[in-house]
């Protein structure tokens, strides 16, 4: 997985553009910028579209303390192949191609070896504000026109899927995923999905694809009016005490998809005895407490998971595209940028903001 050797002036590079946050008050502007050209091992995508995800906003307005600017976000990316290294042997010019949330890790480390590149021991390289091994300073996402990647984090998209629906599969679809597969959904679980968003609701889909019994618990009672429609049996709305209470000790397993901390009991309640709660979107930083004696009484448990490997990420997409999932998206070109921005932070968005990056 390491970089194509440098030659002693450097490596080559393009240019390319895109959108980019400049300070963390200045809003989305044109953006000109280099990606390096094609290594040996390398592939370089044309972009198409680019999915906005929760994490992109923390990132862009400084939420999560140290970004690096100018920030380019986007780890939704989707695109057709321009050119490949000598050395790849899974793409072509003219494949459809998508990236996730990562561009490299170390390769060699326990977790890399076994295909979970997440939880590389050694560091691995995020798809933007990461340190550049290549070119140096960090690295620019997906809002923009190109994007060249090693091989090996390339994901190959069937020619079926409608492409800008898939591109939040990248992120939306593994994080959700992954989990599911680690605890072992399978036909006949009782599970919630709690947080109807850009997540949340790509997770009902791929739960009820499983063949579990998937209940969406949310804030919102006009989503939970959705939920059918996106493939659950029932709803609960989380602020209804009375139905949280009606509804404890049902669920194996439960996915929290809210992106920052939250109380966990009312949820944990809602587990029966050896279920789990996994938490894959409070990343703000701040605690989130838990009462000993109902874990302790009915062996519950509270767990954590993060994006997916790419060996994962690549069965997942194989699976979406065998049983119809795409994500549901609003169109936007970059001009819109920061009003979606705004909107996704107001929970006005059904479910996930694409960015057609033709219009670049």
């Amino acid at each position: 997985m390491a970089e194509y050797a440098q030659a002693a002036t450097g490596p080559k590079t393009l240019p390319a553009k895109g959108f980019a946050v400049k300070a963390k008050d200045s809003g989305f502007s044109p953006f000109a910028f280099k990606r390096r050209d094609v290594g040996p091992k390398d592939v370089l995508i044309d972009v198409l579209y680019c999915g906005v995800c929760h994490s992109d906003i923390h990132t862009a307005w400084n939420e999560w303390p140290g970004t690096h600017y100018p920030c380019v976000p986007g780890h939704e990316v989707l695109g057709r192949v321009l050119k490949v290294g000598k050395e790849v042997t899974r793409f072509k010019q003219g494949d459809i191609a998508a990236v996730g949330c990562l561009v490299d890790s170390c390769g060699h480390c326990p977790s890399c070896e076994e295909g979970l590149e997440q939880f590389c021991e050694n560091g691995y390289t995020l798809t933007y504000d990461s340190a550049d091994k290549t070119l140096g300073g960090y690295t620019y996402g997906g809002y923009s026109n190109l994007i060249t990647v090693t091989e090996h984090f390339v994901v190959k998209i069937p020619e079926k899927m409608n492409p800008a629906a898939t591109a939040p599969l990248l992120c939306a679809g593994v994080t959700t995923f992954s989990p599911m597969r680690h605890w072992k959904v399978k036909k006949g679980s009782k599970v919630g999905i709690i947080g109807i968003g850009g997540l949340g609701h790509v997770g009902v889909k791929i739960a009820a694809a499983l063949g579990a019994e998937v209940t969406a618990i949310t804030t919102s009672p006009g989503k939970a009016a959705d939920a059918k429609r996106l493939g659950a049996k029932d709803a609960i709305v989380s602020t209804d005490e009375a139905a949280m209470k009606a509804n404890a000790n049902r669920f194996d397993f439960l996915l929290s998809t809210i992106p920052q901390h939250h109380p966990l009991m009312p949820y944990t309640n809602l587990l029966r005895r050896d279920g789990t709660l996994v938490l894959v979107g409070a990343l703000d930083g701040e605690p989130m407490q838990v009462w000993g004696p109902p874990l302790i009484g009915q062996r519950k448990a509270v767990a954590g998971s993060v994006i997916g490997g790419l060996k994962e990420t690549q069965e997942m997409v194989d699976f979406c595209a065998a049983n119809g999932i795409t994500a549901d998206i609003e169109m936007i070109d970059g001009k819109n940028l920061d009003a979606a921005y705004k909107r996704v932070k107001a929970k006005d968005v059904r479910y996930r903001f694409v960015i057609d990056l033709g219009k670049v």
